[in-house]
């Protein structure tokens, strides 16, 4: 099992109670151990292993790595919580759920990862009574780890953690992140047509979601197909700073859902202007935080 190279803590000075304090260092040190597994495989692609899957989304052997890690410290660290886990979901096994679950997707943006762009994430986000209640989304490639509870922390290498929100609506109008692949771009461009848009970027894997958490971005609207698992953890992190993901009904995303499937949906921050806005999140300075690879359009 590699080493962890630096260990990430919550910090000391927030106003956290013992058991949220120590779900959120757990997450942590599981994202950061499960990264430098990771880390390994995408410094030498000849241990990559690429194949196919029957939808045709590639897999790695990272990502089965990578779940295989994760499954085995979630399972020690909350026993008697179920986890669905994308690989092992894919191949059918997946556990009856309840109230409580874990959704894990061992290595989001595999075709960034295979892409050699960095812009692929590790998550795990914990579902209660359809919501996500914690999580930690976790970018090695990048030195960018988001872990959230009642609140959530962002740290980046090189950078101590510091306060922030999701931002109110820009007035020369919104940044808008999508999909470097996937998606619908009709429906896109008429939801894009009734906003004030000041820009596209383009990024891949949950880090869009985090983007706006972290206050460098506003709306991310997703008419193509996704997978619970992708975005559950990085759901706990913008709810945590102020933002929200909602269907096309104006609703929070709920999980739980049949084969664990989602719909079209639309994560925002503007604080203030959810039901939950208002938030508070820890992260660093933003400058240079937007993946270099990423591009407006």
């Amino acid at each position: 099992m590699p080493a962890t190279a630096t260990a990430l803590k919550t910090p000391t000075d927030l106003p956290l109670d013992d058991s949220n304090r120590a779900l959120m260092d757990a997450l942590l040190c599981i994202a950061e151990r499960t990264g430098d597994i990771v880390m390994g495989y995408y410094n030498d692609h000849d241990k990559a292993q690429i194949a196919f899957k029957d939808d045709n989304s590639p897999v790695t052997a990272a990502d089965r790595a990578a779940e295989t890690f994760i499954l085995g410290a979630l399972n020690s660290l909350t026993p008697d919580i179920p986890v669905v886990s994308e690989e092992a979901t894919t191949a059918g096994e997946c556990p009856e759920v309840g109230d409580l679950f874990w959704l894990v997707d061992p290595v989001d943006g595999t075709r960034e990862f295979i892409a050699g762009n960095g812009e692929f994430t590790i998550n795990i986000g914990l579902i209660e009574q359809g919501t996500p209640v914690a999580g930690v989304v976790h970018a090695p490639a990048r030195g960018l780890t988001w872990v959230s509870t009642d609140l959530c922390i962002f740290f980046a290498d090189n950078h101590p953690p510091r306060q922030a929100q999701v931002r109110p609506l820009p007035p020369d109008g919104a940044t808008v992140v999508a999909s470097h692949r996937h998606g619908d771009k009709t429906a896109l461009d008429n939801f894009l047509a009734t906003r004030r848009i000041k820009e596209t970027v383009r990024v891949g894997s949950s880090l869009k979601i985090c983007l706006i958490a972290a206050g460098q971005a506003d709306l991310y609207p997703r008419f193509g197909p996704t997978m619970e698992w992708d975005t559950a953890a990085a759901d706990a992190v913008l709810r945590a700073a102020g933002g929200l993901l909602y269907d096309l009904d104006g609703d929070p995303l709920f999980y739980g859902k049949a084969g664990f499937r989602n719909g079209a949906f639309i994560a925002e921050g503007h604080a203030g202007d959810q039901p939950n806005g208002g938030g508070a999140v820890l992260c660093t300075q933003t400058q240079g935080v937007v993946p270099p690879h990423a591009n407006s359009r």
